[in-house]
């Protein structure tokens, strides 16, 4: 016999002398509806503070633009880098010892660690506590290895396209959010109010997500083989080689504009703008782009193949990025950053599904990890990149090394992503 109605259904007892109705959910659903809020919730509170990190990095002493584009490359890029060499230990630590575990150490330290950023006196201190951010924290990668992990492999793209369009919701609401906040309260009430954020996320995940976790075997928890043997999956698969190169690629070209984005906007506006609120309005419309398109795309491609609606959404960014470098109002970078979102909630949403079609059963965890470490090797990157680039060539010109990086992402999924059969995955590209 299966598992009873009251062991997968959300609270729900019935009597074996009433007639017996289906189940409303299952845990997987349950577990997934509730790491979608809590999710949403701390990416909220991430977006409340980051776009406007040149902002407050001014307020803390930079005087200059110049000065401001150089801590702020620093700031993303020491955060990125810690992250990525703490992040496939968390991800070593997740098979070892459960995934919940994970997602409740990123929320609560996170919850500690923007809260003290609301206190700093300084760029240096600023810049410690970030450093410290990339070392514990990481929501992303946990919540994404805990909703893979817990779903049947066949509604991998509509769980994690659902997770996606939390993270793009929650990142559309933050930066309306934190515009409002910082106008009105400063930037340093920001901080505060992310720190709640997230602390009210953990609590969620650590009293109703329900995990069912089997620890490995115990020879395969000892020695240092755990932490690398990620590594070694993604180096013996040539599909999952592909598409973390996709995923690298995708991640450098985005990260290139991010942290630059909100000196460009101060350039289009006037004087004593609300440079603030619009930078918000830009980020949050692009977001809830990203969000719907996360969902949709998503369900397409279970059903018509994930490479296939990669490669649309490449070459989709590559071509809303190149007219973003003649745009000359507020309104006109708005349109075309909400297509860029469009296009880059498919993205994300296309190479998590993958993954977690081609991780190994038990192993997600590994995989996910050296996918945040990737990502945060991108983000290290991306951010001095884009700082040089502007203040060698201009703000501008980093939309066009963008274009020119997603047109690269898009010749990567052609040629090296597997087509069905190749991968050992029919969703990889399945057409029917």
């Amino acid at each position: 016999m299966g598992k009873s109605c009251s062991q997968q259904c959300l609270g729900v007892q019935y009597r074996h002398s009433s007639p017996r109705r289906p189940c409303l959910m299952q845990r997987w659903q349950r577990n997934l509806y509730v790491i979608w809020v809590a999710e949403a919730l701390a990416i909220v509170g991430f977006s409340v503070v980051f776009p406007f990190l040149p902002y407050y990095v001014q307020e803390l002493g930079a005087t200059s633009l110049k000065e401001a584009e150089m801590w702020s490359g620093i700031l993303f890029a020491s955060h990125a880098v810690l992250m990525g060499i703490f992040a496939p230990i968390w991800g070593s630590l997740a098979d070892r010892y459960g995934r919940k575990l994970m997602v409740e150490r990123a929320m609560f330290g996170g919850a500690v660690l923007l809260t003290a950023m609301g206190f700093v006196r300084n760029v240096p201190q600023l810049l410690f506590l970030r450093a410290l951010q990339g070392c514990i924290t990481g929501t992303v990668a946990a919540a994404t290895t805990l909703v893979a992990s817990g779903t049947p492999r066949e509604r991998a793209g509509y769980a994690l396209g659902l997770l996606q369009m939390a993270m793009y919701g929650g990142a559309s609401v933050g930066p309306l959010l934190g515009g409002l906040l910082a106008d009105a309260f400063g930037y340093r009430a920001a901080f505060w109010v992310t720190g709640a954020l997230l602390l009210v996320a953990g609590l969620l995940v650590l009293f109703l997500v329900e995990e069912q976790f089997d620890p490995p075997a115990k020879e395969s928890r000892t020695g240092s083989g755990g932490l690398w043997q990620g590594l070694v999956l993604v180096v013996r698969s040539r599909a999952l080689l592909a598409v973390f190169g996709v995923r690298v690629i995708m991640r450098l070209g985005a990260r290139i504009v991010g942290p630059v984005l909100p000196l460009f906007i101060q350039t289009l506006l006037p004087v004593g703008a609300r440079v603030a609120s619009v930078s918000g309005l830009i980020s949050g419309v692009s977001a809830i782009a990203s969000a719907i398109a996360a969902v949709v795309l998503g369900r397409f491609g279970d059903r018509l193949g994930y490479r296939r609606v990669l490669l649309a959404c490449a070459m989709g960014a590559a071509l809303f990025y190149v007219p973003q470098f003649f745009v000359t109002t507020p309104t006109q970078l708005l349109v075309f950053q909400a297509g860029v979102g469009l296009a880059m909630g498919g993205t994300l949403a296309m190479v998590s599904a993958m993954l977690a079609a081609l991780a190994p059963e038990g192993r997600q965890g590994a995989v996910y990890g050296v996918d945040a470490s990737v990502v945060s090797a991108a983000n290290a990157v991306g951010p001095m990149l884009g700082a040089s680039l502007a203040a060698g060539l201009g703000l501008r010109s980093v939309f066009l090394c963008a274009a020119a990086v997603f047109g690269l992402a898009a010749l990567v999924v052609a040629g090296l992503v597997p087509r069905k059969g190749q991968s050992g995955h029919p969703q990889c590209d399945s057409v029917q």
